[in-house]
């Protein structure tokens, strides 16, 4: 399901769906219509502009969350046509409580089908996806000293795979690493950002969560 005010955009979009084998069940220009369509289609993904009618702040998050509230196992793919670190950190923080997979995207990155399809397939599949065009702007930004300084190089670049939702095997394809050197580098990251082993918390959530507070 797409919801855009842009008509032009959303048609595009939903195209674009179609030729990379998609079912697009509803389109809409606005978050509360967004709402009543999903009731009535049941999508298995919205993908949501986050700038909708009628203020253009942050509609489509705030539909997207009532969503994932009323939809438990939907997943919310959301689109933005600038970086925006706190709704980006939003997004994460929900995922951790949620079981439906959620997303990021800048919108540049549709016109990339096969980058666009993958984000879709993978939020489908209840996985988390941060656009790496935002994580590589992050990246180079200057900080403040923080603990993330304390990290190496290898360990930042895990971490920064980790910001974009990435599995360890996709971090280990990524980096051309054995999946146990993904592992160890991964527990590296945890010991040294101060992340215990717990029950009661995702610490790749919280990870990436700091990661995107020190940027």
């Amino acid at each position: 399901m797409l919801a855009d005010d842009a008509l032009l955009f959303r048609e595009g979009l939903a195209r674009l769906m179609g030729e990379a084998g998609f079912e697009v069940t509803g389109q809409c220009g606005d978050a509360e219509r967004l709402l009543i369509l999903a009731r009535s289609h049941r999508p298995d993904v919205a993908v949501v502009d986050i700038r909708m009618p009628p203020t253009y702040t942050s509609e489509g998050l705030d539909a997207a969350r009532r969503l994932r509230a009323e939809h438990p196992g939907l997943g919310v793919l959301l689109l933005s046509q600038y970086v925006e670190t706190h709704h980006a950190m939003t997004l994460v923080r929900d995922a951790c409580a949620a079981t439906g997979g959620a997303g990021y995207l800048l919108k540049d990155r549709v016109t990339r089908l096969s980058e666009l399809a993958e984000a879709v397939r993978r939020v489908a599949a209840g996985e988390c996806v941060v656009d790496p065009g935002l994580v590589s702007r992050l990246v180079s930004r200057p900080r403040s000293s923080t603990v993330l300084e304390e990290l190496t190089g290898r360990e930042s670049q895990v971490l920064a795979l980790m910001a974009e939702g990435r599995s360890n095997s996709a971090i280990a394809r990524n980096m051309g690493l054995s999946h146990k050197t993904v592992e160890a580098y991964v527990r590296n990251v945890f010991d040294r950002l101060g992340l215990a082993l717990s029950e009661d918390d995702n610490r790749r959530v919280l990870a990436v969560l700091a990661y995107l507070r020190a940027s």
